[in-house]
């Protein structure tokens, strides 16, 4: 199959800096080209991909959260398929969403750490790579993006139009999207003014920091445009990729960082002030993905759509708050920039009422490597060669005894040096900057990875050293933070 940009040149939706967002989101209208006419039947189905920034293992009821209100995820769970082995790309934002995007590990895909290179962020995702946006759009997909890239600024060829995004709306660069009330945010290859924020002079390039005039939030704003894609191309088959901010923190506001109009409920409790904000972030993410869902069925096209619910990482420290205060990581040990499970083991959920079982619990272990195949497969395309990913559709459909299984996972992080991580069955290997000896756990026996058992299995720590050695790829860019 040979991939090419989809770029149109049938005109893309104009708007000037000045123009309000709430107008723009009631006209409806900005993707490159036309809809599509209605699917025939038999249509492939609809595809969303829902992804939390920042949001830990445990920060969500179905998995064992007892402070937070999360009660159209837990429905969402109690309606699909909930994934109790799922792994995140990496253990911080870009390298994991660049996983998600090309369907290799972190030893082989393109943009391996969170070290800005270029404004607004990351050496930019290179035309040779091809995302699962674009194995979609050539199957005949309307492709959005909405909320978080990160993965390329404007003018470069990782912008999303130019990586299979048919409609993007949201921010560009990670830092950006720290600050919830920005003064702008993008409309494909346009910045559009958001109503009433206001930041102090001299303003960042960027738009990061924090405002002095907080008006607009931005979460509200991305999801009105999801729900607005669905409108649009209810008739299908489309692909949403809805990447939230929530619950990431504005590391630019220190202690003020869990930025959020207001604590709702959360208000009388007795909580630190950011972990009211951490836990009225959740709850109103989690109201916006019932929203979503309700849309789903208004139109009539729940059961011919599959949304896939799931964190980008583990739980931060960041913003003024703790994540043990909510036991965010439950019982695994780490948290954001760790290999150890509470750093990449995120939850996960698959919601496809009639083809996905209610109520049903998998330990299948996978990771954002397989959405590629997957989403190819359920499209019906042929996933590119030479990529990390498993085909998950036979455990979304029930038939576990098809399933193929991963020989092994492999992380690696470049932050001080390059940490690394296999799961190989139930032994997971640690590896941490300027450290040679591995450490060695047994999952099945030691969830909180509490003992290292190198020295009593030397055979598994050479085996684990040996994956690694082969699992990584030179990469043209150095990503170790400096």
């Amino acid at each position: 199959m040979r991939y090419e940009r989809f770029r149109s040149k049938r005109g893309r939706a104009a708007l000037p800096l000045a123009l309000g967002l709430a107008a723009w989101s009631l006209a409806g209208c900005g993707e490159t080209g036309q809809d599509h006419e209605a699917a025939p039947e038999a249509a492939p189905p609809n595809l969303v991909f829902i992804l939390a920034d920042d949001l830990g293992y445990a920060d969500v009821g179905a998995y064992g959260q007892a402070s937070i209100a999360t009660p159209r995820l837990d429905r969402m769970a109690a309606e699909g398929l909930r994934f109790t082995q799922f792994y995140s790309g990496s253990t911080v934002c870009a390298p994991s969403r660049s996983v998600l995007m090309d369907g290799r590990h972190t030893g082989h895909t393109y943009i391996r750490g969170n070290k800005e290179i270029r404004p607004y962020g990351q050496e930019p995702l290179p035309d040779s790579v091809v995302t699962f946006a674009e194995v979609l759009q050539e199957a005949g997909y309307r492709t959005a993006l909405v909320g978080k890239w990160g993965l390329g600024g404007p003018d470069t060829p990782g912008h999303p139009n130019r990586q299979g995004f048919d409609y993007f709306f949201g921010y560009l660069g990670q830092r950006h999207a720290h600050n919830y009330y920005t003064e702008f945010l993008f409309h494909n290859e346009d910045s559009v003014a958001v109503p009433g924020n206001r930041m102090p002079e001299p303003r960042r390039g960027d738009g990061a920091g924090e405002a002095l005039d907080k008006i607009t939030y931005s979460h509200d704003l991305i999801a009105d445009s999801a729900l607005a894609f669905v409108d649009r191309n209810r008739e299908g088959p489309f692909m949403l990729y809805l990447a939230l901010t929530i619950p990431h923190a504005n590391n630019e506001a220190g202690p003020r960082g869990m930025e959020v109009p207001d604590y709702e409920r959360y208000e009388q409790m007795d909580w630190p002030d950011a972990e009211k904000g951490m836990a009225a972030m959740v709850t109103r993410m989690d109201a916006d993905i019932g929203r979503l869902l309700d849309r789903l069925e208004e139109h009539g096209i729940a059961e011919n759509t599959l949304v896939f619910f799931a964190s980008d990482n583990g739980p931060h420290r960041e913003g003024g708050r703790d994540p043990e205060y909510f036991d965010s990581n439950g019982p695994l040990r780490g948290i954001k920039r760790d290999l150890y499970e509470g750093g990449v083991r995120v939850p996960a959920i698959a919601w496809w009422p009639g083809s996905v079982e209610a109520g049903s619990v998998t330990d299948h272990v996978g990771y954002f490597p397989d959405i590629l195949p997957t989403f190819a497969s359920l499209a019906g395309a042929a996933p590119p060669k030479g990529i990390d990913g498993i085909d998950m559709t036979p455990t979304l459909l029930g038939r576990p005894q098809n399933q193929r299984e991963h020989e092994y996972l492999y992380w690696e992080f470049h932050e001080d040096g390059m940490a690394q991580a296999v799961r190989l069955g139930s032994w997971k290997g640690v590896r941490r900057p300027a450290q040679d000896a591995i450490e060695v756990y047994d999952l099945r026996a030691d969830l909180s990875e509490t003992t290292d058992l190198a020295a009593q299995h030397p055979d598994v720590a050479a085996r684990l050293d040996s994956i690694m050695q082969a699992a990584h790829r030179p990469s043209p860019i150095q990503w170790t933070k400096r």
